[in-house]
């Protein structure tokens, strides 16, 4: 009997992943025969010096790149054989995305951003899908802004939008490039205690991608990348042992 990925609790994973750019003249390799698999239910972090193919490999699983060899999985779909539609199809109904830059709608108001992968789906929530967004909006404090554009918000207050806006669904997996990346200290622990809870308390998966030592002692895993192969896999860590970490692996050899 063959053995899927739920079966193994993981929400997506690679196997034997490669991933080069470039002509056969000047080829440069992002990732190497990389096999990993992000748990269900788990905060992970994928961390690695800048290069280390640490935003290539979350592009791939999140069907947003193509490897140039190997497999990809989401749940018990195997996208890396997924046509463009499909794909386009498959990110909308089961990924959500938080992003370093927020990537707000400007002419939306708070509410319509946060429905926007329905209004994208060219459907209306449900019930219960109402309950969940009226629960999100409570949660992270955005009832008194539901009517502002993004201009009129903090940092802060756009990344919560992008956070409830990635959560809405109730995707398999919610991606998240940098998500503090553009916010003051305080926000940026905010941020990372909101999705940190959204995996203890709602079960969701999140991958991070993130160089920020602070920001990966949030997760429950992290991966550390280098040179496009994945180096080492450590649980929950402090900010101080990550860095002395990363310190190690930027070293010269």
């Amino acid at each position: 009997m063959e053995i899927t990925p739920s079966d193994l609790g993981l929400v997506a994973r690679v196997a034997t992943l490669s991933k080069s750019y470039g002509s056969a003249d000047n080829t440069v390799t992002a990732l190497n025969n990389v096999s990993v698999g992000i748990r269900r239910g788990e905060f992970t972090a994928i961390m690695g010096p800048s290069g280390s193919g640490k935003s290539t490999l979350m592009h791939i699983m999140a069907g947003l790149d193509a490897p140039t060899s190997g497999q990809v999985w989401l749940g018990d779909t195997e996208i890396s054989t997924l046509s463009d539609s499909a794909l386009t199809v498959l990110r909308r109904r089961r990924v959500g995305f938080v992003f370093q830059a927020f990537n707000l709608v400007p002419t939306l108001d708070v509410r319509g951003n946060i429905l926007l992968p329905f209004e994208l789906d060219g459907r209306r929530p449900t019930t219960d899908e109402k309950n969940w967004i009226e629960q999100l909006i409570d949660v992270l404090g955005l009832h008194p802004r539901l009517a502002h554009r993004p201009h009129e918000l903090s940092g802060g207050q756009q990344q919560r939008v992008a956070i409830a806006r990635a959560l809405a669904t109730r995707p398999d997996l919610v991606f998240a490039d940098e998500p503090t990346g553009n916010l003051d200290s305080r926000s940026g622990r905010e941020v990372l205690a909101l999705l940190a809870a959204a995996s203890v308390d709602y079960g969701q998966s999140i991958a991070m991608v993130t160089h920020d030592p602070v920001a990966a002692s949030y997760a429950d895993r992290i991966l550390f990348l280098a040179d496009g192969q994945l180096t080492l896999e450590r649980g929950r860590c402090s900010a101080e042992e990550i860095s002395r970490i990363m310190l190690g692996m930027e070293q010269p050899a």
